[in-house]
């Protein structure tokens, strides 16, 4: 699994330079966030790796049903669902982890999620660096395509 990991961060080692000059510029009008059906639109199939600040952060597979599949680097996957609250994209892995609410938009440089903090904080945005049809390689038993 490492070495897969390892792999894949190479591969997007061309990419990172752009991914973080979005995720740095947190003061572009990035327009109006993604509604469900075109987050739907843009997402359904996908398994989307994102990134913070440049570095890897982790994949989540968009599945029929609004349905997901999600892995921090180097982590177990969670499975999932999603929906929209207002502007928000958010998600709920249906255990201690607090609902995970999002605004999407996609921009030419890819998708980039802002975190909706409850709290007020703000985080730098995750920025999609590669996607494919593939599904995740989950460790754990029935996860993953």
């Amino acid at each position: 699994m490492r070495r897969a990991v390892a792999l894949i961060v190479l591969a997007l080692l061309p990419v990172l330079a752009a991914a973080q000059a979005v995720a740095q510029d947190t003061g572009t009008d990035l327009g109006a966030p993604l509604d469900a059906a075109q987050f739907d639109a843009l997402t359904l199939g996908r398994t989307i790796t994102y990134a913070q600040d440049g570095v890897p952060y982790g994949t989540e597979a968009y599945r029929p049903g609004h349905k997901v599949i999600w892995a921090f680097t180097e982590s177990e996957c969670r499975e999932g669902d999603w929906f929209q609250r207002g502007e928000d994209i958010c998600f709920d892995y249906h255990d201690d982890t607090p609902l995970q609410c999002w605004q999407f938009h996609d921009t030419p440089s890819g998708l980039v999620a802002q975190f909706q903090d409850p709290e007020g904080g703000v985080q730098s945005p995750l920025v999609g660096l590669s996607d494919s049809k593939d599904g995740l390689d989950c460790p754990a038993p029935d996860l993953g395509v």
